[in-house]
């Protein structure tokens, strides 16, 4: 009976809330996750078993060793869970997750690269052949607008207005934003256009702007790959991540004095709270670069 309640509760979230298929899969594996625990332990399905079912499986979580980002993740997942069974399909007569509270995640600041690091990464791709030139379009549109890699990889042709330069991006939840493309991607991106994509795409017919070599949609999967290669190429100490990228656009539009509210406009974030993170991250480089630099900033000799 869960499981059948749990694909009710996916199909709320695709239609009714509108979100997008990855976040629907990451809510299916953590909710998948928790009905076994239940189905193993054999708790019934009224309010306070479900209630002393969470709260023994958050217990075995922690026990098991699962980071307080992971565990904080399952619960959120759970609560929406619990508060469509009480709320919307009435499953149940109260919401046996609303008062469980989340753990305490210490802030870990995102991963940045510096600007001579993305130098080294962009100008990787070889452009003499078909493959080269669309990683380095990508890789160059990916610093230049932030976007997450699901919407990098969404993508199509007509997305682009390269006279105009700038891009149409479809986000989470299907909200739309407009954000400006640089001279640099755009060039390479008409450089792809016209040389790359039409020996890539053949015969097929596909309105996909990044295409693999069989004409079909480059996949999330082959961008994180080719990230990797090209990181090892460039010589650097570890593979970055697309979400790498779009920290790095996001960190130095800040360090160059963008206004917090337009990063936030450009990222897609829904609240300004999700762009501040950037802010502790330029501070404590700003932090970083006054004690290397500063005569007095060291500790005072006895």
């Amino acid at each position: 009976m869960l499981e059948k309640w749990l694909e009710e509760f996916l199909e709320f979230l695709r239609v009714e809330r509108g979100l997008a298929d990855n976040t629907i899969a990451a809510y299916r594996t953590d909710l998948k996750h928790f009905c076994a625990f239940v189905a193993r332990r054999q708790f019934p399905l009224d309010p306070s078993s479900l209630r002393d079912a969470c709260l023994c499986y958050l217990y075995e979580l922690k026990a098991a060793g699962y980071l307080a980002s992971t565990v904080a993740r399952r619960l959120a997942a759970l609560k929406s869970f619990c508060a469509y069974l009480a709320t919307q399909a009435g499953y149940l007569p109260w919401d046996p997750a609303e008062e469980l509270s989340s753990p305490k995640i210490p802030e870990r600041l995102p991963k940045v690269l510096r600007p001579e690091e993305v130098e080294r990464l962009l100008t990787a791709p070889r452009t003499n052949t078909p493959q080269g030139l669309r990683d380095r379009a990508l890789l160059e549109l990916a610093y230049a607008t932030g976007m997450r890699v699901s919407e990098l990889v969404g993508l199509d042709v007509d997305h682009l207005n390269l006279e105009a330069g700038y891009v149409r991006v479809l986000g989470k939840g299907g909200k739309e934003r407009v954000v400006p493309v640089g001279r640099t991607a755009q060039h390479y991106l008409k450089e792809y256009l016209e040389k790359a994509w039409p020996r890539l795409v053949k015969d097929r017919r596909t309105s996909a702007l990044f295409v693999n070599r069989r004409g079909g949609r480059l996949t999330r999967q082959a961008v994180f790959k080719l990230l990797k290669d090209y990181a090892r190429q460039a010589g650097l100490s570890s593979a970055p991540s697309p979400h790498t990228l779009r920290h790095s656009f996001a960190t130095h539009l800040l360090e160059n004095g963008a206004d917090l509210r337009v990063v936030q406009e450009l990222l897609g974030h829904v609240s300004i709270s999700t762009t501040q993170i950037y802010t502790h991250l330029t501070s404590t480089r700003v932090r970083e670069v006054y004690r290397r630099a500063h005569p007095r900033s060291r500790k005072i000799k006895s």
